[in-house]
């Protein structure tokens, strides 16, 4: 769909200069019956570069090409009505960019607000300069000691931040999958989940934000950037979202698991208890490691589904343990439900990136 308006752009822009030269005694350009003044002929001058300079910003993804599409749809279609009888059909054009362009406006909106709040949580965020040491590790279950320990966090700084990109695919129940790409940011100090998604939803772009503070949660998806198919805000939510805030931690950021709001209780050599305390709100999980001091699940009774608002058991099983950027981490998981009539696995997220202590 991208192509072809790019193309229906770059064309578009083109026929825009049988106008200019026409004014201009340019050519024979029989396709006008009717005179066009110089003055006018400029006009469809600026037209076709404003076109042209459109489909050079969609061809290279820039932020500001729908509000010049809108701009050079509206001069393209007012010099159409002066020359109606053979123009007329160039509103054909007009009409698909100017749809285009506002739904391509609508996304910048919707993932802008997305943007700007981890803009706002990058500037609240002090950073620090401090190494974590294996003395740090300490007051942790000898399976979560290693487990950190095999990560590499050990001799590397604290971690306050971190940027993680995953690709994968998620489902509804009784829906089919659908593929997506995701980035997200997760604030340590003062806990914040910042999470947009894009994907295509039977071929239609829908994109989703959910937001987590240490005061609420939301989720909000929308069809087009358009259209809300999901608009929560319930307080069923929040639980849910610290669920999945330390479940970000225990997975992709070991070394912020030495904090005093989670307190540590060894199971047994292979698994540890967790609670974790958000501002009031605590949650409870238990993690599972294998003999090389990897983590292998991660399970919670606190996390709410929310299609039916109730909570079941929720697992995060990861494999494929890899380098990224000089930690051992998994690079695949699932999100599993297990409903009383058996598991359902609604997501597979696989792991494109992970920086820590970002500053920018």
């Amino acid at each position: 769909m991208r192509i072809l308006l790019l193309i229906i752009t770059f064309l578009h822009g083109l026929i825009h200069f049988m106008g200019f030269a026409k004014a201009y005694n340019w050519g024979n350009m029989a396709q006008f019956t009717k005179e066009i003044s110089r003055p006018l002929g400029i006009l469809w001058l600026m037209t076709a570069l404003l076109f042209l300079v459109t489909a050079t910003g969609m061809f290279f993804k820039k932020d500001w090409w729908p509000m010049l599409g809108i701009v050079a749809v509206v001069l393209s279609q007012g010099l159409i009505f002066t020359m109606w009888a053979d123009a007329k059909y160039g509103t054909i054009a007009n009409a698909i960019i100017l749809c285009m362009a506002i739904l391509g406006q609508c996304n910048l909106a919707f993932e802008g607000n997305y943007k700007k709040d981890v803009e706002s949580a990058m500037k609240a965020v002090a950073p620090i300069n401090e190494i974590l040491s294996k003395e740090d590790l300490a007051p942790l279950p000898v399976c979560v000691q290693k487990y950190l320990e095999n990560a590499g966090v050990v001799g590397k700084p604290k971690v306050y931040n971190m940027k993680i990109v995953f690709k994968g695919e998620m489902r509804d129940k009784d829906k089919d999958w659908f593929h997506f790409t995701s980035e997200q940011y997760n604030f340590m100090a003062s806990p914040q989940r910042l999470f947009f998604m894009k994907a295509k939803v039977m071929g239609l772009p829908t994109n989703g934000y959910h937001k987590y503070t240490d005061q609420s949660a939301s989720m909000h998806i929308k069809l087009l950037s358009l259209f809300s198919v999901v608009d929560l805000d319930e307080p069923e939510l929040y639980p849910t979202e610290t669920v999945t805030f330390f479940n970000d931690i225990c997975l992709f950021a070991p070394a912020a698991l030495i904090d005093k709001r989670i307190t540590w209780v060894n199971l047994d050599a292979l698994s540890a208890k967790a609670t974790f305390n958000n501002n009031g709100t605590s949650i409870t999980a238990i993690l599972y490691f294998n003999e090389k001091g990897q983590l292998v699940n991660f399970i919670s009774n606190d996390r709410y589904s929310v299609s039916e608002m109730k909570a079941f058991p929720f697992s995060t099983p990861v494999s494929n343990y890899k380098n990224i950027n000089g930690y051992k981490l998994p690079t695949y998981g699932e999100a599993i439900w297990h409903y009383p009539d058996g598991e359902f696995v609604y997501g597979k997220f696989r792991v494109v990136d992970i920086v820590y202590n970002v500053s920018e």
